[in-house]
């Protein structure tokens, strides 16, 4: 008695949420608001329970087991409403053992044992948490997937014609974001969600369960300048510095001693997915960056953020470059989490050496990519991905440059490198 929705579109997600409820008790699917969370849960689910419904919010402050449904899995949405039903739900599964019974949804992090949110037990063994991001262009339906991570991996990927895609098409999908309710919205409204989106944070979102006030103005500045920084290394003392500028000279201290506050916020919502550095021993480890590139989960909150349109993108090749950047990172970061990987950048700091995006994978292979706007900028990709291989002592399996503007997959026949339309990607 599945709840799937009409008109469900498939996440890659949903082939890991089936397979965990068959390994644990019960799955917690955690991500930002509004990208996918309770459809992807619906359809795997047989009762559900919203506890944005007051009644229902009502009954499980009372005591949790009243909302339990015994139709397994039973999908309780926005679980962290109410912080007591993990341990509910936690206890529920040592009773009985029965596998599947729950999945949980959450859009707010909460920390165990602290505060005033009453959550006592990890849940490890029990309930295991799960990661979902707003949709890749492959789910979306944007990406024609003839081209797979794991065909590079094996070197299965056959060059050739895959189709041209304009610039203005890019920046269209870099202004809509990866945003469900985004797919089949007018092109010219597709701005209006991710521009929600921030007004319900300053608004709303960032005040829930905080101990003092929270300055709306200060935490709009410090998106826009984690936006103007996007998928860079900047770091704390610049965001400060941005702050800063909008402030007079009392609010300065303040600042400083609460940007770590702010950007917790950020964290705590699921709106930010930074991206580690790699520590591969590449020459020596002592020279290796440390530094995490910065990334809000999805390039079209950057756009909301500076006020960006695609006409003010296609006349900002900087700006469009990283946030072009940003949108391939974000779906790299999707099809790792896919093949059970994670996702890092790299930097030389004596050399200044640099990889846009390292994949590495359970059994220690991993892939290096650049990640280009346009066909212009092949030759100096080749460049750094060759010196790259070069001073690696563990060399990747595969490595590629991920072209925005390219309408065929070719291979460099001297260093065996791909050149891949991001268009074409899937896991």
């Amino acid at each position: 008695m599945s709840l799937k929705k009409p008109g469900y579109r498939s996440r890659l997600i949903d082939e890991k949420i089936a397979r965990y409820l068959n390994i644990f008790g019960a799955v917690s699917i955690e991500g930002p608001k509004w990208c996918g969370k309770t459809w992807t849960s619906l359809a795997q689910a047989n009762s559900v329970s919203y506890l944005t419904d007051r009644s229902q919010r009502d009954l499980a402050m009372v005591d949790p087991k009243y909302i339990f449904t015994h139709l397994s899995p039973q999908l309780i949405d926005e679980w962290q409403i109410v912080p007591e039903i993990w341990d509910a739900v936690r206890h529920e599964c040592d009773t009985d053992r029965e596998k599947g019974k729950f999945i949980l949804t959450g859009s707010t992090a909460l920390k165990v044992n602290e505060g005033t949110h009453k959550v006592f037990h990890s849940g490890v063994g029990r309930i295991v948490t799960l990661r979902m991001h707003p949709m890749s262009l492959y789910e979306s339906g944007d990406s024609t997937g003839e081209v797979s991570l794991s065909g590079l991996l094996e070197g299965t990927v056959e060059t050739g014609y895959v189709g041209k895609v304009e610039l203005e098409k890019l920046a269209r999908l870099i202004i809509r974001g990866g945003w469900p309710e985004n797919i089949y919205t007018a092109e010219e409204d597709c701005g209006v969600i991710p521009e929600s989106y921030i007004d319900s944070l300053v608004t709303k979102d960032m005040h829930e369960g905080a101990v003092k006030k929270r300055n709306p103005h200060k935490m709009r500045m410090l998106l826009r300048s984690l936006s103007r920084n996007e998928s860079t290394l900047v770091g704390n003392k610049t965001l400060v510095k941005d702050i800063e500028e909008y402030e007079n000279q009392d609010e300065i201290i303040e600042s400083r001693a609460t940007i770590a506050d702010y950007l917790g916020v950020l964290d705590s919502l699921y709106l930010t997915a930074n991206q580690e550095a790699f520590s591969l021993n590449y020459r020596s480890s002592a020279r290796i960056g440390k530094a995490a590139k910065r990334h809000l989960v999805d390039p079209s909150l950057c756009c909301a953020s500076l006020g960006l349109n695609v006409e003010k993108l296609l006349h900002d090749h900087e700006t469009f470059g990283l946030l072009f950047e940003a949108l391939v990172e974000r779906d790299l970061r999707i099809f790792a989490d896919y093949h059970g990987g994670h996702l890092f950048h790299f930097r030389d700091n004596a050399s200044g050496d640099e990889v846009d995006a390292i994949l590495e994978f359970k059994n220690g292979d991993y892939a290096a990519f650049e990640i280009k706007l346009s066909d212009g900028s092949i030759d100096d990709a080749i460049t750094s991905l060759t010196r790259f291989y070069q001073y690696a002592k563990k060399k990747p399996k595969v490595m590629g440059i991920i072209v925005g503007h390219l309408q065929a997959v070719m291979q460099d026949k001297e260093t065996g490198i791909y050149m891949i339309p991001a268009t074409s990607l899937k896991p």
